[in-house]
């Protein structure tokens, strides 16, 4: 196991080193990693309506979704450029860390940042649809909106079979904020795989 973990925190340090050769000019590199979620949080968005809610592509409930996407790819974005930035904060202290459990901790930290992301999700949605319900002079109360997606992921939570549709758009809509974790876990099983297949004799160190 802790050649494993030797070799995992060797793809996190070459990942680390590319980012900070990449992030010299930082406003440059933030406005871009920025743009980026932007636009993953609008390509994620509008796969989630179109196969979770067709329905409401069209037509004047399609006119609604569509202005709704704008606040929706600006707030994912802002979360996701934070949890980037926590990210590497969490693997600058893994890669320190003395004891492959201490590691393994370090990153698990991700699974938090998923949660938050999933709550963030819910906000986003109701304070999204509060801005458009303003533009559309249809004002709503935001407090209201927030109770009632709270209510969606309780139901969501309790009913889960009653509510594939809305647990699918919330995964879809969530691809973002499990890249960190899906990274980790692709380095795992690249790691565990090369040091399975090099012999005992012939590994580094």
């Amino acid at each position: 196991m802790n050649d494993i973990i030797k070799t995992w925190k060797g793809s996190l340090e070459q990942l680390l080193s590319f980012y900070e050769a990449k992030s010299e000019r930082f406003i440059i590199f933030f406005s871009m990693l920025f743009l980026f979620f932007v636009v993953l949080n609008l390509l994620c968005y509008w796969l989630a309506m179109y196969t979770a809610f067709p329905n409401l592509t069209y037509g004047s409930a399609g006119q609604h979704y569509f202005k709704v996407q704008f606040p929706v790819g600006f707030l994912g974005a802002i979360f996701d450029s934070l949890s980037f930035f926590v990210t590497l904060f969490i693997i600058r202290r893994a890669i320190r860390s003395q004891s492959g459990v201490e590691y393994v901790a370090h990153l698990s930290v991700d699974v938090i940042i998923a949660i938050l992301a999933t709550l963030w999700l819910l906000f986003v949605f109701s304070f999204s649809g509060w801005l458009v319900s303003l533009w559309e002079n249809t004002p709503e109360i935001l407090v209201a909106r927030n109770v009632k997606y709270q209510q969606m992921l309780t139901d969501a939570v309790a009913n889960p079979t009653d509510n594939l549709r809305n647990i699918y758009f919330g995964l879809v809509m969530g691809i973002s904020a499990t890249i960190p974790t899906c990274t980790h876990l692709f380095m795992f099983l690249r790691a565990s795989w090369t040091t399975m297949a090099i012999p005992s004799n012939k590994r580094l160190g």
